[in-house]
């Protein structure tokens, strides 16, 4: 690879999916050789692509090379799925904590102090467990739609020759196809 940047342009290397598995075995991969999760990014939702690019698109093959696609970062679905039981605790937590308070406030007994706690937290966590819900749905979606235009699409900011090698070989190793380099303007 002998490639001549200027400060005005970043190189990036860019490989297309076609199984989740795969794409997130090439993100660890990555990541445990010395790439930031900076370094990542993946297609914005539909609605964003369509409203920046003014169209909707019917491939990610059609997006690979266009650095004015709106881009997303990369979010494991370790850090999914810790939001989820965040959701879910955390309302369950804070609605039991209140009917204590309550309960104590005027007064009631222990039973009362938990049955409060026990109906208040189990409420809080089933609102928290539907927001959560929603937010694993949405990231499912957001795969599938991808993967029914052809697969996974992600870009890897690779600003020097080492590195661009590394993630080539990296992506292949984890079959990406149609992995390459190509420059995009610095602001996008």
């Amino acid at each position: 690879m002998n490639m001549r940047v200027d400060a005005a342009t970043l190189m990036e290397t860019v490989a297309v999916f076609e199984a989740a598995t795969d794409f997130e075995d090439a993100i660890d991969e990555l990541m445990c050789s010395g790439f930031d999760r900076a370094d990542l990014s993946v297609i914005a939702s539909d609605s964003r692509v369509e409203k920046k690019l003014g169209h909707t698109y019917r491939t990610v093959a059609e997006l690979e090379d266009d650095g004015t696609v709106p881009r997303s970062s990369y979010v494991a679905p370790e850090s999914i799925h810790e939001a989820e039981g965040a959701l879910v605790g955390g309302p369950f937590y804070v609605g039991a904590v209140a009917a204590i308070a309550f309960v104590l406030a005027y007064g009631g007994s222990l039973a009362a102090e938990i049955d409060g706690a026990l109906l208040a937290g189990t409420a809080g966590g089933l609102i928290g467990f539907l927001f959560a819900k929603s937010i694993g749905n949405r990231h499912l979606r957001h795969q599938r739609e991808q993967l029914a235009r052809g697969g996974l699409l992600l870009w890897v900011r690779t600003p020097d020759v080492p590195r661009m090698k590394r993630a080539v070989e990296i992506l292949f190793n984890h079959s990406g196809r149609d992995v390459h380099v190509h420059a995009i303007p610095a602001a996008a």
